[in-house]
């Protein structure tokens, strides 16, 4: 073929006709002579095979590709869609439609492993001639004489180990590949099932890796290295010997201009075009891994792990890539300045979306996420369920009167004698100080009178799913909850008792684009309005006047310390009206902290520090106030 016929032939093949069309015309051009010299010989030879075929009774049926899809890998973006982690088990797969792959890749796989492909009918009787012929005088195998068909019938399904009888068994699916489905059809599964190396299998990914960018965008010099890859993609990969990878590019490069599918001048174009490379992806860990575990462990329990790993979902996440970031600095700043671990949630109350997690100082250390699986004591930050459950019980409102005086409960065979952190009384105060200096006396009478299985029918109601058992010592927090469960619970403080399941997924989608789960919020009402109003009034007080002034951030805000009796476990929850943030602190063998570790002194500053950071930009907010309710 002349220059100006192939330049004829692209600005058609640009315009009206189809990008394959060029291939097959070029292709036929090429193979139709040596298929003309050898007809009576390819006849003898596949009447052979077809005889030999009935010894292959039980090879795989293939008419199954018809519906064969490929291993895909998943991906997860944050909430404004920016990627986040990939997820993939063996294969590291994106599958791309024949139409949405670079012509110029597409030529220069042809022209280097098989340019007769849209000549055969599966099998090149020319090449595995040939073949035969050099491994005989060679005496061991040089040569495979494969055509594209074939390689891809061994990558489906047939072992890759070295023997006549699988050459011939290729050889048989390859023509009853090619007697079921279009040259199209086969070419597309080729591309999308190859390996090119790294653990990038199919051409998106590979391009992806080598390149940074789409199969689609690839350019001549990248398509013909991309190419050159196929014959050994480790040992001629551009990330392991430069050299050679550029040496195999000329090859193809050179068998293109021989096969005058190129000009020389575009040779010599792309043998001087400077490449600019990418990097390794497929054994890059996350980025944030333990939302990405979190997230994975939500999928899994919806669609099985297999799903995840090959079924290329597109998850679009609830986090928000730039609080998530302060989260994480704000946890490393304090690492170990009071206990040995800390783990931070955020919460959108209006959603229910996790926003920002970190369950650990280190997650190259420790992959256990204390967010949201470390069992631990709220002690004090647990009253406000209480005093919730005092107020819908409609005998009590932020002013009335609680009394803070010596008590004693049976507790089995003994007495159970309340204290308070203070050991001390202070007789008769409203509910609202009760909460703001967290008198411990009067919580515990609260839940005697309203009922301890109310209150843990409350705590299921809004996220706390842990085992809660009804013991008298339950107002002060004698219960073990996750960080996770506690920003949760404030959430539906925060959003006048409307609560969603907290998530960390919004949407996933399948590769093509269809929705396969919408978490879009399905808020319902689940607790009394003028309760959970009441509740967040006494919680301003809190930080305003009570134990947590150090979580003053200069807008309204509401939440409670809470420290236990064997400094254990200190917390501070707290929220405004577009974010609820649980912090924790601890040691991981329940060790005590120093002595005076409490909510806060110790961790009030860190919410303040945190939150005062991710609230910029967010428009400040007032807590409705509980006369725009009506008491129960």
């Amino acid at each position: 073929m002349s220059s100006n016929t192939y330049s004829k032939q692209r600005r058609s093949d640009s315009n009206d006709e189809s990008p394959l069309q060029f291939l097959r015309s070029v292709t036929k051009v090429t193979g139709g002579t040596l298929l003309g010299i050898t007809m009576l010989g390819s006849s003898v030879v596949a009447g052979a095979l077809v005889g030999l075929a009935i010894s292959f009774r039980n090879l795989p049926d293939v008419r199954g590709l018809a519906t064969y899809t490929p291993s895909e890998t998943s991906h997860i973006y944050d909430v404004k869609g920016k990627h986040l982690a990939s997820l993939h088990g063996e294969a590291n797969r994106e599958v791309l439609p024949l139409n949405d792959i670079s012509p110029q890749l597409k030529r220069a796989v042809l022209a280097i492993e098989d340019s007769s492909f849209f000549s055969h009918n599966g099998v090149n009787f020319v090449s595995v001639g040939r073949a035969l012929r050099r491994n005989s005088d060679q005496g061991s195998t040089v040569e495979g004489g494969s055509t594209l068909t074939m390689q891809l019938v061994k990558n489906l399904f047939l072992s890759p180990k070295r023997v006549f009888s699988r050459k011939i068994a290729e050889a048989v699916l390859a023509m009853r590949i090619e007697q079921v489905f279009p040259k199209d059809k086969v070419f597309e599964l080729y591309l999308n099932q190859a390996y090119w190396g790294h653990n990038n299998y199919g051409a998106e990914t590979a391009a992806q890796s080598y390149f940074n960018k789409s199969a689609a965008d690839l350019n001549l010099a990248e398509s013909a290295m991309m190419a050159g890859l196929i014959q050994a993609p480790e040992a001629l990969s551009p990330f392991i010997d430069r050299k050679a990878a550029i040496e195999r590019q000329h090859i193809v490069l050179r068998r293109m201009r021989d096969l005058r599918w190129i000009t020389a001048e575009e040779e010599d174009a792309a043998r001087k075009f400077p490449l600019k490379f990418g990097k390794i992806r497929s054994f890059s860990g996350s980025e944030i891994p333990y939302v990405t575990e979190s997230v994975v462990n939500e999928l899994t329990k919806k669609f099985g792990r297999d799903a995840i790993l090959k079924g290329g979902m597109r998850i679009q996440s609830t986090i928000d890539t730039a609080m998530q970031r302060t989260a994480e600095d704000t946890v490393r700043r304090y690492a170990g300045i009071y206990a040995d671990q800390m783990a931070l949630v955020s919460v959108d109350p209006r959603t229910h979306y996790v926003k920002a997690m970190v369950g650990g100082i280190d997650y190259k250390k420790s992959q256990y996420n204390r967010a949201t699986q470390a069992l631990r004591q709220p002690g004090s930050s647990f009253k406000p369920f209480v005093y919730y459950a005092a107020f819908a019980s409609g005998k009590y409102a932020p002013n009335s009167t609680v009394m803070d005086t010596p008590v004693g409960y049976p507790d089995g065979y003994e007495m159970y004698y309340p204290q308070n952190y203070d050991r001390s009384f202070a007789g008769a105060m409203t509910v609202r100080r009760a909460l703001e200096m967290s008198r411990n006396i009067p919580a515990v009478k609260l839940g005697q009178e309203v009922g301890l299985n109310k209150i843990v029918e409350i705590c299921r109601s809004i996220g706390i799913k842990s085992p809660i058992d009804p013991v008298i010592s339950l107002p002060l927090g004698s219960v073990d909850v996750t960080p996770l469960e506690m920003a949760t619970a404030y959430s539906t403080f925060a959003s006048y008792g409307w609560y969603s399941d907290a998530t960390f997924i919004v949407q996933v989608t399948d590769s093509n684009g269809n929705v396969v789960l919408d978490n879009r919020p399905k808020p319902r009402l689940v607790l009394d309005p003028w309760s959970a109003a009441a509740t967040n009034d006494v919680l301003q007080s809190v930080v305003t006047s009570g134990t947590a002034t150090q979580a003053q951030i200069g807008r309204p805000a509401a939440g409670k310390t809470g420290t236990t009796s064997s400094e254990r476990d200190v917390w501070f929850v707290g929220y405004i009206p577009q974010l609820s943030t649980a912090i924790w602190i601890g040691n991981d063998d329940y060790t005590r902290m120093a002595s005076g570790t409490t909510g806060g002194q110790n961790v009030a500053p860190i919410w303040r520090n945190y939150m005062s950071q991710v609230v910029q930009g967010m428009p400040v907010e007032s807590f409705r106030p509980i006369s725009d309710f009506d008491k129960p």
